[in-house]
């Protein structure tokens, strides 16, 4: 994605941006404003409780808990996090301030991409997740918790909600900064898109993603169906139907993905609006991506323990995830890169006309 001459950051009663000059950009809307303070709002129990537990304290953490066992470890893995989500405040300032609209495309774009992916899977598993436990009767697809305990239950019915409210703040900002910066290279539908040099290769790396995608999708849904295959022996003990629903939201996620890519590389006779195939591959890429890329890299530190260390099946099927989300993010990469390219002559005769002497009648 490049930039053109970025829009002020305000919207008319009627949705329209209305112009003005860069240098003096009129007041944040109310919305923004409100998105804004949710945000960061929703970042705050996550922050505060990582903040104690680096600074000692063990409010939330169980006697027993495997936490305990490994301080400095625990230490500096709550450091990155804490970094990681006071990363969310920076990216929601950077959405409404206007030094924000300066920004280089990609350097936005990174981080807001890995951002909506580790958020993504939590929107939309852990009131899925609620809503199973309301439940009781329903068969457990593997103990009623983990073997060891980790964090009170309380903690997470206070971090998740957190989650899901920084989420969807921060996706409300992302939409109205993209839609004033970008929002011209996602109109039109689908079958309107030009045929490109580089079509066939898109088609490819579809094709691409969609077999690739089979392996990760395929996996989590036997296990959520039940089969403990490619498991270790503590993951296969503690497995519940917590997780259950999380690997299904993996499926969905692979699904959206692959759904977004196909339609984007196999444009034709459909009447789709451009944007819904782009959502769908942006959301989905992320999810997997990052959570593929994340589990694998967690499961590769847990050596102490032969039960917990990962099978070849696990980390097969966390990178092939990871590999089919950066897949569909690079097509979408290219995909933008391609559409601003086209859209550079036609902004710059614009300007020439506008710039240009009027001509003498006669």
């Amino acid at each position: 994605m490049t930039s053109t001459a970025p829009k002020p950051l305000t919207e008319s009663a009627s949705g329209a941006v209305p112009a003005a000059a860069p240098d003096n950009p009129p007041p944040l809307s109310r919305a923004r404003r409100i998105l804004r303070a949710v945000a960061i709002l929703g970042c705050l129990p996550y922050l505060t409780l990582k903040t104690i537990w680096i600074a000692g304290g063990e409010i939330g953490i169980p006697p027993d808990s495997s936490l305990l066992e490994h301080r400095t470890t625990m230490a500096l893995a709550n450091a990155g996090t804490v970094l990681m989500d006071g990363a969310v405040i920076v990216l929601v300032l950077l959405l409404t301030r206007p030094w924000g609209l300066r920004m280089p495309a990609w350097l936005l774009a990174v981080p807001l991409w890995i951002a909506s992916g580790l958020l993504a899977p939590i929107v939309a598993g852990y009131p899925l997740q609620m809503a199973v436990r309301l439940f009781p009767g329903a068969p457990e697809s593997g103990t009623t918790g983990a073997s060891e305990p980790f964090l009170d239950d309380w903690v997470f019915a206070v971090v998740y909600p957190g989650f899901i409210v920084q989420a969807l703040a921060l996706g409300g900002l992302f939409v109205l900064y993209a839609r004033d910066r970008w929002g011209h290279l996602w109109q039109g539908r689908l079958h309107g898109l030009p045929r490109t040099a580089t079509a066939p290769a898109q088609r490819i790396t579809a094709c691409v993603v969609a077999v690739l995608a089979l392996l990760p999708a395929a996996v989590h849904l036997s296990w959520a169906a039940g089969s403990r295959a490619g498991l270790n022996a503590s993951r296969a003990e503690d497995y519940t139907r917590d997780s259950a629903v999380l690997d299904l939201v993996y499926v969905g996620f692979t699904v959206t993905a692959v759904a977004g890519v196909l339609l984007l590389a196999f444009p034709r006779g459909r009447a789709l609006p451009v944007k819904l195939p782009l959502a769908l591959a942006w959301v989905g890429s992320g999810a997997l991506a990052c959570w593929g890329g994340w589990m694998l890299m967690t499961s590769l530190t847990t050596v102490d323990d032969l039960t917990k260390q990962p099978t070849p099946a696990l980390q097969l099927t966390y990178a092939v995830q990871m590999i089919v989300g950066i897949l569909v993010a690079t097509f979408g990469a290219y995909f933008f890169a391609e559409r601003a390219a086209a859209a550079r002559p036609a902004v710059a005769a614009a300007d020439h006309d506008a710039t240009a002497p009027a001509r003498p009648r006669g």
